[in-house]
């Protein structure tokens, strides 16, 4: 037996055991991962500014804070989300009650990402943690010192034999995927999802696949000209970022060389290039790459249809802002639809005739800080949701428990089977309960 197979041993028989469905366990782990956040938070800031670069206000407005605020609204709804609901029954189940008992699905695995190393190998964890299962977290490979920071101090502070951190490239992951497990929660690109979505068919395992893809946002500049919001970003960056942006400590870097050279190369495109209309430079020694706007490049470049994952901005210019719409519906779905405008009919038309994950007007990432609304896609930006009680709800299943007396039966659902039954079942199936009784009586005929 392996070493990964030895330690998914441990975390089944912690299940078996029944000490993740209490809600005190659950609760100390969830104020536990509170605990390693604040104490931590240092050697969180000094992770993501050696991979990232992320300056300190950057890191905890997108991860540790939103994770603190993510911990906080499980611990006041956990004892909420734990109980049962009540199901209604109709009159012909009498006399008999029912509820839907959310129950852990068991063992889960939690892929994360590199963009946000703590938000997305955290925020799921939570919710699984609170939904009362045991699990095996790993980080992304690429992001080197946030995912040793998660391997040294979740074992520190959560139950090791409930909460296990295993690290790795490529090759950890697919050992892994090998295994039988009763969820999967993926974040990460398209591509690799189809081998998660491959690897658990075998077993037929559920997924929840976070992806991404292309987020457009849509401009309505019908009230000024275009060039003239492009002049306004021009002035936004080094407002920003100083004069000199690769100086500035707010300017977050390339996550490693593979990823400057994927991103350089799509700005090396003659027709791409040939639209950069400010910026555009690029430093591979410190993995650095200026802001740049691209006006109007080639619609079938890499540029528009890949992830991009740096700060490069293509603008496209229509002459009709509803064109935007059969831009959007001729991609793959996005993940979020971003639309600035104040049309009313605009609105409207994005909502009902477009498809995403979400949809946010004059604004963006709002909703991904938001515990009371779900995020996730849909298509090719993924298919499932988490955050808050949503994300309790995707590590939980939610049993259907029925309980019935012995005082009465519906005697007509038996056998030996007759005209006088068929009519029975014809108005029972529309709940036309005076029909039944006048049929038993023989006082009505179909």
């Amino acid at each position: 037996m392996s070493e990964c197979e030895k330690d998914l041993e441990v975390l089944r028989e912690t299940f078996k055991s029944g000490k993740t469905r209490e809600e005190s366990w659950r609760r100390s782990q969830l104020k536990n991962l509170l605990r390693l956040l604040e104490e931590k938070e240092d050697d969180i800031f000094k992770a993501l500014k050696q991979d990232l670069g992320k300056h300190q206000v950057e890191a905890y407005r997108d991860e540790i804070g939103t994770l603190v605020k993510s911990v906080n609204y499980a611990l006041d709804g956990l004892k909420q989300w734990m109980s049962s609901k009540k199901a209604k029954l109709p009159i012909a189940a009498f006399p008999s009650s029912a509820e839907l008992v959310p129950e852990p699905l068991g063992l889960v695995l939690i892929i994360s990402s590199w963009n946000f190393p703590f938000g997305v190998s955290l925020e799921p964890l939570i919710g699984a943690i609170a939904a009362g299962n045991v699990m095996v977290l790993k980080p992304s490979e690429l992001a080197p010192a946030c995912s040793s920071v998660l391997a040294k101090t979740i074992p520190t502070y959560l139950d090791s034999k409930a909460i296990k951190v295993i690290e790795g490239d490529y090759s950890v992951g697919q050992k892994l995927l090998q295994q039988k497990w009763d969820k999967i929660f993926f974040t990460g690109s398209t591509k690799v999802a189809q081998i998660v979505m491959a690897a658990a068919a075998k077993h037929l395992t559920p997924v929840t696949l976070e992806l991404g893809g292309k987020c457009p946002a849509i401009i309505d500049s019908l009230s000024s000209s275009w060039d003239k919001n492009v002049q306004m970003i021009k002035f936004a960056i080094p407002k920003m970022f100083g004069e000199n942006p690769k100086e500035s400590h707010s300017m977050s870097r390339i996550v490693n060389k593979t990823h400057f050279l994927r991103i350089k190369n799509l700005l090396d495109e003659p027709m791409v290039k040939a639209s950069i209309i400010y910026g555009g430079s690029t430093d591979e020694d410190n993995l650095y790459i200026e802001p740049t706007l691209l006006l109007d490049p080639p619609v079938q470049a890499a540029i528009m249809t890949e992830e991009i994952f740096g700060p490069l901005l293509p603008i496209l210019t229509m002459d009709n802002i509803e064109d935007s719409i059969e831009f959007i519906n001729a991609k793959p779905k996005p993940l979020a639809i971003y639309a600035f405008t104040k049309d009313e009919e605009l609105r409207r038309k994005i909502i009902s005739r477009t498809s995403s994950g979400s949809v946010v007007f004059n604004d963006t990432i709002i909703q991904y800080a938001a515990d009371t609304l779900p995020f996730g896609g849909v298509g090719q930006s993924g298919f499932g949701r988490y955050h808050g009680k949503f994300s309790f709800d995707t590590f939980s299943h939610e049993k259907v428990v029925v309980r019935r007396s012995f005082l009465t039966d519906i005697w007509f659902r038996y056998p030996p089977w007759n005209d006088h039954k068929l009519q029975l079942f014809r108005v029972g199936f529309r709940y036309d309960y005076l029909s039944i009784v006048l049929i038993t009586l023989g006082l009505k005929k179909a």
